[in-house]
């Protein structure tokens, strides 16, 4: 884990010292990790870039589910994959243009194993989402921080934790669905 969470801070040093900026050149590409997304099993990168002449921006993030710490004790080991296009509402400046408030259709697909608490068996867990997002992004310099929250609808084959490493099946207030997918997190990362 360690070596991993080495090489991704050592390619976005690289990243962040390799592109100069022009004046009066936007800066329209992010590199961002996961805050914290270790600690919840998975480790997640993601790539942004603002379109040109708009108020829109995408951005694809991969994971490797297994590379970080198991909460669950079930030694999960697979990948997420999600893109999202963000529409910039508020705070968006043309200077600036992976800032502001924005909402953001996501589309998701969770692929890994685990060891099943009571079978002690590998068990599959495959889950796509379609999400609705609504949060901020702040750039300050070559700093950016993304933050977000939001809910959709999930297909597939859950786990028995209902966590999809990037997304939660619904399971409080003593009900559980598993169609409804819940998502929040925060990045930070560099912008060029």
């Amino acid at each position: 884990m360690q070596r991993t969470l080495c090489l991704m801070l050592l390619i976005l040093l690289v990243c962040s010292t390799s592109h100069e900026v022009k004046a009066g050149n936007p800066k329209r590409n992010a590199v961002k990790l996961t805050f914290l997304s270790w600690t919840s099993g998975s480790t997640k990168i993601s790539y942004e870039h603002a379109f040109k002449n708009t108020r829109q921006s995408g951005e694809i993030c991969g994971s490797v589910i297994g590379a970080g710490y198991d909460k669950y004790h079930n030694k999960p080991l697979g990948f997420t994959v999600r893109y999202g296009h963000k529409f910039f509402l508020a705070g968006y400046t043309p200077e600036k243009p992976l800032m502001g408030f924005y909402l953001r259709p996501e589309l998701m697909y969770s692929h890994y194993n685990y060891t099943h608490s009571q079978t002690q068996l590998r068990t599959p867990a495959r889950m796509g989402a379609l999400l609705g997002t609504v949060g901020y992004q702040l750039c300050l310099g070559h700093f950016i921080a993304d933050a977000w929250v939001g809910g959709g609808y999930a297909l597939g084959t859950p786990a028995e934790t209902g966590y999809h490493h990037g997304f939660q099946l619904w399971n409080w207030f003593n009900t559980k669905n598993d169609n409804i997918a819940l998502s929040f997190s925060i990045r930070l990362g560099i912008v060029w």
